[in-house]
């Protein structure tokens, strides 16, 4: 479903990443892993247009999304839950909703309320009034109703309590097997095993291992050469 191959990116006069690749079939979850700074974050604006590309190329569904607005990307059926969770602080949780529905969704406010019931009970709720992991939960809603077949998750646990990281990595079980396809960027490899297929990791805007996780977990040195653990 998504190919990346090859990629280069920048940020102003930075050169940031370094042949990056990346795939994920349809009904996958694929974990990319990776310390802060090591490139998880700018590989995922990159495939979904908000850094420049300077070489290699990004595929979905078998066309070429490399140079195309966000908007166009979108539109083409990848949705973007961004680190920084960008609420619409002054509507409520239903409006927010509201404002990204597709007509026709699969993911419509009422089935999203069903994934994450906390969202019901505060439907009436400004988003700027949020806790941090309701602001994610409302994210990853709001993205869910634009209905796309390839979900962006970036570090979705960062900065979460212990019992949210919980009820989130359930909610994305969920999506998983209801076949929505996954690419999840992240340092926590706890809640990446769970969930992930495959993972790959990134250092310093370049891929160092891609391969099962179990692989992973096998590999002490490169857990820790990369990940810190």
């Amino acid at each position: 479903m998504l190919e990346v191959r090859d990629l280069h990116a920048v940020y102003g006069p930075s050169h940031v990443l370094h042949g990056v690749r990346l795939a994920a079939r349809e009904g996958e979850v694929v974990s990319l892993l990776g310390r802060n700074g090591a490139g998880k974050s700018t590989t995922l604006k990159a495939i979904i247009g908000l850094v420049r590309i300077t070489g290699g190329s990004v595929r979905f569904r078998g066309e070429p999304l490399t140079g195309l607005p966000t908007h166009v990307i979108s539109r083409r059926g990848i949705g973007y839950v961004p680190e920084d969770r960008r609420v619409f602080a002054d509507l409520t949780v239903r409006e927010n909703l509201l404002v990204g529905e597709r007509a026709g969704s699969r993911w419509p406010a009422d089935r999203v309320f069903a994934l994450f019931p906390a969202l019901r009970a505060l439907a009436d709720r400004r988003g700027g009034s949020l806790s941090g992991g309701e602001q994610q939960m409302l994210t990853i809603a709001r993205t869910l109703v634009t209905d796309p077949a390839l979900l962006l998750l970036d570090e979705p646990s960062e900065g979460l309590a212990p019992v949210i990281v919980r009820r989130l990595g359930d909610a994305i079980a969920a999506l998983k097997r209801e076949g929505l396809t996954i690419v999840l960027s992240e340092q926590n490899l706890t809640f990446a095993r769970r969930l992930a297929d495959r993972a790959y990791v990134i250092d310093k805007g370049e891929i160092k291992f891609e391969g099962p996780i179990a692989t992973l977990d096998a590999d002490p040195s490169l857990r820790r050469a990369y990940l810190g653990v």
